[in-house]
């Protein structure tokens, strides 16, 4: 990654500062269980990993988490849904990144978005099945789920759950994406001077 200087240091804190803003704005959607909530933090962190590179976004995702633990704080006392959201923004802004800088252009950035999609549900369905689910059921003293009842789980909410958050983060992305390409373009020319 580039070396950065203190201009992307100073950014990197006020996108995690938006970001954890973002994160206090989440919400369920109907059909999946409640403890699924969608925010729309992880553009705030992939605007800083277009600008500045991946650590840069993987950052944002890094403090805002942090942030939000400490100011909201968990229902187990451990960090366990602070982890799963870190895990799920980076699956989600490095594949992307990646995609994207490949190209660099609006249907790159489709193509990485989409990419992003693919990888988050995917690697949420198994870390939660194989980590954050167990841990909640550890942490939570609740009863054991037995493995069919996690897989079910896994395939009808949290594997759907994160396809459909990836398409809404796409779809208001893309949107700013239009807005900000020039403006990017040229931070990303500063940047490389």
């Amino acid at each position: 990654m580039r070396k950065m200087n203190v201009r992307a240091l100073v950014l990197i804190g006020v996108f995690s500062a938006i970001s954890y803003l973002l994160m206090l704005l989440n919400f369920p959607l109907p059909p999946f269980p409640n403890f699924l909530l969608v925010d729309f933090s992880d553009v705030p962190a992939l605007i800083a990993a277009l600008l500045y590179g991946p650590l840069a976004g993987v950052l944002v995702e890094l403090l805002k988490n942090v942030l939000n633990y400490f100011v909201v704080g968990s229902p187990t006392g451990v960090p366990v849904g602070h982890i799963a959201n870190f895990m799920a923004g980076i699956t989600f802004i490095l594949p992307t990144y990646y995609v994207y800088h490949k190209t660099k252009s609006k249907k790159g950035m489709l193509a990485g978005l989409a990419t992003g999609t693919a990888v988050m549900a995917l690697m949420m369905s198994v870390l939660n099945y194989y980590v954050f689910l167990p841990a909640y059921t550890i942490f939570l003293g609740a009863p054991a789920m037995s493995a069919p009842e996690t897989k079910a789980l896994v395939v009808s909410a949290i594997l759907p759950f994160n396809a459909v958050k990836g398409v809404m983060i796409t779809i208001v992305f893309m949107l700013l994406f239009a807005r900000l390409s020039p403006w990017l373009q040229k931070q990303t020319a500063v940047n490389h001077v």
